[in-house]
């Protein structure tokens, strides 16, 4: 399995706009189900966060000639999945699942799971030889789908608990000491990630983007100002700190996906090390998402298509990355610059809507016949409140 890998999401709930009430509208935070109104600010998070996801995989090969490639890809890595965490888990309810719930935990995490670690496995074996299908093993990127699938089965008991976060936390520090949780069902990512996902969902519950979308436009340029400032710092260390981040191998660390001995570190204090990655990504996180436009723009409209470009970029990326054209002089920053624009050109083709359509039989593939009658057809999807200026 590759190590660096992307996310995939589910449909869950949509945001109302009541602090306190439970979220009952159907929504992926890769794909939200249609609904007749949106929020702006969300859709536009979501596309820019998948386009993060393609650069990474883009850019990948080119880290290891390339100190500039490898400053973009711990740029980028050290937040672009927290935000996948956070989106997921903003969407998200911790109520008893209904069976239409559990319905739509097949049909958006197990079965296009199943399909497409199938596919990879056979593109795998052509083109590597020696594959078999083992789906306890997610194949590249595939790995979020089942950490969805856990945060969404944890989450109704971790909110029952008093500090829900704490406790996430702890999980996410602790199970980097053993040894014996891996990558099988992405149960190590999964524990490592689950904070961020129980950020969301209490954001959620706080209200927070409630008032920041009724926020003053002095305030916005304000917070805004600190967010950038959050960003261009963490810029410059990337630049300037490289050369010790590639020894320490801090991008690996951000794949969440090895125990502290598997990274080399298996001092007591490595615990530390991880808890300062955690908050380190939880103030990037809040700041990318507080520097997302509030409004429409023009990439809003590709917010619902982030499942066909997570999903299908992939493929795209896949001859070129085992090709080894990006290596040697390839790996300059010209070349990483042109991966970049590669990588964004991807995204936008993907998210168009005849590819899409052209591809819903893969990627959304009908099967009522799995389900009892009485859960077999989805109902009608609940009205979702209005997008934000």
């Amino acid at each position: 399995m590759s190590r660096d890998a992307g996310p995939r999401t589910s449909r869950d709930t949509g945001p109302r706009t009541s602090k306190d009430a439970a979220p009952t509208a159907p929504t992926t935070p890769l794909e939200p189900g249609r609904a007749p109104r949106r929020i702006p600010m969300w859709d536009t998070a979501r596309f820019v966060a998948v386009t993060l996801v393609v650069i990474g995989h883009a850019i990948q090969r080119q880290t290891a000639g390339s100190e500039h490639a490898l400053a973009l890809y711990t740029f980028i890595y050290a937040f672009h999945m927290p935000a996948f965490g956070v989106i997921s888990g903003y969407f998200s309810s911790a109520d008893t699942p209904s069976a239409q719930r559990m319905r739509r935990t097949f049909t958006d995490i197990v079965v296009p799971y199943i399909v497409m670690q199938t596919i990879w496995t056979v593109v795998q074996a052509v083109v590597e030889g020696g594959k078999e299908f083992n789906p306890t093993q997610p194949t590249w990127t595939l790995w979020f789908l089942l950490a969805l699938g856990i945060f969404r089965l944890v989450l109704p008991y971790l909110a029952i608990l008093r500090w829900p976060l704490f406790w996430a936390v702890v999980l996410s520090v602790g199970v980097g000491y053993s040894d014996n949780v891996d990558s099988t069902f992405s149960l190590g990512r999964a524990i490592s990630l689950l904070p961020f996902f129980l950020v969301g969902w209490q954001l959620r519950q706080w209200g927070l983007f409630d008032r920041w979308y009724e926020a003053s436009r002095r305030t916005v340029v304000r917070v805004r100002m600190a967010a950038g400032a959050v960003f261009a710092a963490w810029a410059a260390a990337c630049l300037l700190f490289i050369p010790q981040f590639a020894e320490f191998d801090l991008h690996h660390w951000f794949f969440y996906d090895d125990s502290y001995a598997g990274l080399g570190e298996d001092a007591w204090w490595a615990g530390g090390v991880r808890l300062g990655l955690v908050l380190l990504a939880g103030v990037l996180t809040a700041s990318f998402l507080l520097l997302v436009p509030r409004r429409r723009v023009w990439i809003t409209r590709f917010g619902a298509a982030t499942m066909s470009v997570y999903l299908l970029h992939t493929f795209v990326l896949y001859p070129i990355r085992e090709s080894g054209v990006l290596a040697g002089e390839h790996s300059a920053w010209p070349y990483v610059l042109l991966m970049v624009a590669v990588a964004c050109a991807v995204s936008l083709f993907l998210a168009q809507p005849f590819v899409r359509r052209a591809m819903r039989w893969l990627l959304e593939p009908k099967v009522d016949w799995l389900f009892r009658r009485d859960v077999a057809t989805p109902g009608p999807a609940p009205r979702r409140p209005g997008g934000t200026a």
